[in-house]
């Protein structure tokens, strides 16, 4: 299926193959004739000089036909990665963050890469080698049959064994070959993760214990490739002394009835050139077999992911945006972990237009999960959320995201200049709206003291700048967008009382006109909302103005005293 993805390139292939079986048949045939015609007959050069200008003119041909095969299959296995890594990329780009954040990066980017790479034998050699297997002996059959019948039953007798051995071993090669991909899946993983951790590592004086781990899983991951290449070198020789000594018993089968005037020498002649080239693309398959069982064991890998269903997508009669960004919670449940984890339990409510949202709640609440569902990163279980009279489930998510404006708990940066990572998010920005965005985020300052200013660069991850800058940078890029709906995750986390206040102050004057949710503990950034949310458990406890809610003395206020406590991992 995948290599229909390069038709002409498919084509190209398989079409090279058979013209080069013909043109194998068509050698054994001249040359047989013309050794016949020279030491049978006595004919000399000028007489088979037709002849050996055919052969050589064959020869030639088959050379160009081996170097246009082989290009054509190289085509063939770019374009069938090309396609395949890209449309794991747009599959995993539509799973979203809620998907990948459940799996190991390490793995997804192996899979990406090497594990697309490992198809690249079984498109460019197994699949051409496969056509070359089933074409050039059925072809050859047929040639010899009308010739010599004793021939013909030998060859069609002796060509399954070959086959059947490779399946035979395949099975075991299989199976080795899948570990053997789980365990460079394994190894690839826990090293990006160490590299990611590696300043943690080296703070708690645990670097030699993952050099241990890693020398550890190396020699795994070694075992089991030498376990494949043993298995894959025992099926070379298993299927070369079979094709051997398929040929030998063609030739003393053809070698007795010469002698004994059985068969013409002609004949025989060329029934022994062709008896090699009959056994020849069987054998070459056994060797191309190792490039089938490692492909299988990446691909399994790649259509776990392909075949993940994608969220709820809008149908073909997707609702547009509505202009009233009235937001209502009804009833909203979600569960992760196939139900097993429950996050939301029947949350109500509602943000009018303009209003500055605070929504807090103890780590593992359900406050993120409520801001992935507005992201549509997520869809609800049960319940539905609207936007105006509208169920988000019927707007377009591309067209819906365009009017969130979103900073998360812990801010990408990219590894590329300042002025880029703000501009990240409006393209087209100007370098005065670029600094007037960061000048509300309160970042101007200190951007201007970075060694190239707006052109420093983050490094990836922002790992050259510290947290707070990270997330001033991050909450520039959010205020450059310039959207209806701004939705904050912790953006003040990592900020000193001064730096928070001006943060906040920035953002009351940008959520003029605009809907703002603001997740967060801290009892200076709720004072300042329009209105707060408490969740707890995944429900909703508490809902009114930051004065009234202290003021009741109930679970806000206490949860403000204790400081509500870390991170929220909802």
């Amino acid at each position: 299926m995948e290599a229909r993805t390069a038709p002409r390139a498919l084509a190209a292939s398989l079409g090279t193959h058979a013209l080069l079986g013909l043109l194998i048949i068509a050698q054994a045939f001249l040359l047989s004739g013309v050794i016949a015609r020279v030491f049978l007959r006595g004919d000399d050069l000028a007489a088979v000089t037709a002849s050996l200008v055919t052969l050589l003119v064959i020869v030639v041909l088959r050379a160009l036909l081996i170097y246009a095969n082989a290009r054509a299959s190289a085509r063939l296995a770019i374009a069938v990665k090309n396609d395949l890594r890209r449309r794991f990329v747009a599959h995993l780009y539509a799973l979203g963050p809620a998907y990948s954040r459940a799996e190991r990066s390490g793995d997804l980017i192996l899979s990406a890469t090497e594990g697309i790479d490992k198809l690249d034998g079984y498109f460019r050699d197994y699949l051409p080698g496969l056509f070359a297997a089933l074409f050039l002996p059925v072809v050859i059959l047929l040639v010899v049959l009308p010739l010599d019948a004793l021939t013909f039953v030998v060859l069609l007798v002796t060509a399954p064994l070959i086959p059947f051995f490779m399946a035979l071993i395949g099975i075991a090669a299989g199976a080795l070959a899948k570990r053997q991909f789980l365990e460079m899946r394994y190894l690839g993983a826990h090293f990006l993760d160490v590299m990611q951790g590696l300043t943690t590592l080296k703070l708690f004086n645990r670097s030699r214990y993952q050099i241990e781990t890693i020398r550890r899983i190396t020699g795994q991951f070694r075992a089991a490739t030498m376990r494949v290449l043993r298995v894959a070198f025992l099926s070379a020789f298993t299927l070369e002394m079979l094709a051997t000594l398929s040929v030998a018993i063609v030739a003393v089968e053809i070698g007795v009835r010469l002698l004994h005037g059985g068969i013409a020498f002609e004949q025989a002649l060329f029934l022994l050139v062709i008896a090699p080239e009959f056994y020849l693309p069987l054998r070459a398959l056994g060797a191309k077999f190792h490039n089938a069982t490692e492909g299988k064991a990446a691909a399994e890998r790649l259509y776990e992911v392909l075949d993940t269903p994608l969220p709820d997508q809008p149908t073909t009669d997707a609702l547009p945006v509505p202009e009233s960004m009235h937001i209502r919670f009804e009833g909203v449940r979600l569960a992760y972990a196939d139900g097993a984890r429950p996050a939301l339990d029947g949350v109500s409510f509602d943000i009018t237009p303009g209003q500055f949202v605070a929504l807090i709640g103890p780590s593992g609440s359900g406050k993120t999960t409520i801001a992935n569902l507005l992201l549509r990163f997520v869809e609800p279980d049960g319940g539905r959320i609207l936007v105006g009279e509208h169920d988000l489930r019927r707007i377009s998510p591309d067209s819906w995201r365009a009017q969130i404006a979103w900073v998360s708990q812990s801010p990408y940066l990219f590894n590329t200049t300042v002025a880029d990572n703000i501009r990240f998010s409006r393209p087209e920005a100007t370098e005065a709206q670029v600094i007037a965005a960061a000048q509300s985020a309160g970042a101007h300052d200190f951007i201007t003291r970075l060694p190239q200013g707006y052109n420093t660069l983050c490094g990836e991850r922002g790992l050259r700048l510290s947290g707070g800058q990270a997330q001033r940078i991050a909450l520039a890029r959010a205020l450059l967008r310039d959207a209806p709906l701004l939705i904050l995750d912790e953006p003040t986390s990592q900020l000193d009382p001064d730096g928070e206040a001006g943060i906040i102050e920035a953002l009351r004057r940008h959520a003029e006109g605009r809907t703002v949710l603001l997740i967060t503990h801290r009892l200076s950034t709720i004072v300042s909302a329009d209105r707060v949310l408490l969740i707890k458990d995944g429900k909703l406890i508490e809902d009114g103005t930051p004065s009234d809610m202290l003021a009741a003395e109930g679970y806000t206020a206490r949860l403000l005293e204790s400081d509500g406590g870390g991170a929220d991992d909802a």
